[in-house]
């Protein structure tokens, strides 16, 4: 039996400047970071040659190429492994349109399982490279690269992509100041999923058409930078500004990425103290993040009382087998 824990992540800056769509006009950059709540996946041997997948639903199958669940059957096929095999999954969050990246953080980890289970060591750059593959080039989604790398490093990274490639760089401001950005944070469920690859395809084809977009992500690209400069000068005061400048420039990408109600939330929240902040992910739903000294946690709170706070710490690992039985 093999068990990984990938970690779930925040997106900070940057985020669609890492699509390929704009990654083949310009160059693309986020900063993002790994947080301690996880996907878990178990693979055990089965007892015949089957197939058994088992997440919101259990699949049994003679044949990988059956499985109707399009990861853990492009992850077998990637793999070379052809049956004999259970693939089960727990998640700390849910597991669809949170806008904590769980689908790749879900890729990374069968594929980590999957690995160990056939007696391989892959590194964190080969499975964030198989993860893209298997989401970008196989299946098509309207995603980014961010996901499955910071999924598979983890850590607080300065990620840059271009036509060359994708490089991570750790940002390293000081325990001092990663400690007080943690604890500027305020991480909240609205309670509102969303179907995320419509929204995404939508900000695809935006990219690709037209011009003003293309100029936003730009806009967004460049917080990124000026938001690992800002951690690596201690300056923590512009975070917030910099959440709020990105969250102004996202809410244009795409139709979905806001509705009136998240409007207003996000209203509360800055009256309240708050000094930036955004939806996560692709928008329209999951987690609200925000930007606050800790003395204004209370009255932000208690302005959006229908929110769930979710506490969470950076998360310094990524994806880890963390059981071994023979």
């Amino acid at each position: 039996m093999i068990i990984t824990r990938t970690p779930l992540r925040i997106s900070l800056a940057g985020g669609g400047s890492d699509f390929p769509a704009f990654v083949r006009r310009e160059a693309g950059a986020v900063v993002s970071t790994a947080i301690n709540k996880y996907i878990y996946i178990t693979v055990n041997k089965k007892f015949d040659e089957r197939i058994r997948a088992s997440y919101s639903v259990t699949e049994i199958v003679d044949r990988v190429e059956d499985l109707r669940h399009e990861l853990i059957r492009e992850a077998l096929l990637l793999t070379g492994i052809a049956g004999g095999i259970e693939i089960t999954s727990i998640s700390d969050i849910p597991s669809r349109g949170t806008g904590l990246g769980s689908s790749s953080a879900y890729t990374v980890g069968v594929l980590h399982a999957l690995h160990a289970f056939a007696g391989r060591y892959v590194g964190a750059k080969r499975l964030a490279e198989e993860a893209c593959e298997i989401e970008l080039e196989r299946l098509r989604r309207p995603v980014g690269r961010q996901d499955q790398y910071i999924a598979a490093f983890g850590g607080l990274q300065f990620i840059q992509f271009d036509e060359s490639g994708v490089s991570v760089e750790p940002v390293l401001p000081g325990a001092e100041v990663r400690q007080a950005l943690q604890e500027h944070l305020l991480l909240l469920y609205t309670g509102v999923t969303r179907n995320a690859e419509a929204i995404l395809a939508e900000q695809r084809r935006n990219l690709e058409e037209a011009a003003e977009t293309v100029e936003d992500t730009v806009r967004l690209r460049d917080l990124a930078l000026d938001l690992r400069l800002a951690l690596l000068r201690h300056r923590l005061g512009e975070v917030g500004e910099i959440l709020d400048a990105g969250w102004t420039i996202k809410r244009r990408l795409a139709s979905g990425i806001t509705t009136p109600q998240i409007d207003e939330w996000y209203a509360r929240a800055r009256a309240a103290g708050a000094l930036g902040g955004k939806l996560l992910g692709a928008g329209g739903g999951g987690f609200l993040l925000l930007f606050a000294p800790p003395r204004d946690h209370g009255a932000i709170l208690e302005s959006l009382p229908e929110l769930r706070p979710v506490p969470f710490r950076f998360e310094p690992y990524g994806s880890r087998v963390i059981y071994v039985e023979e």
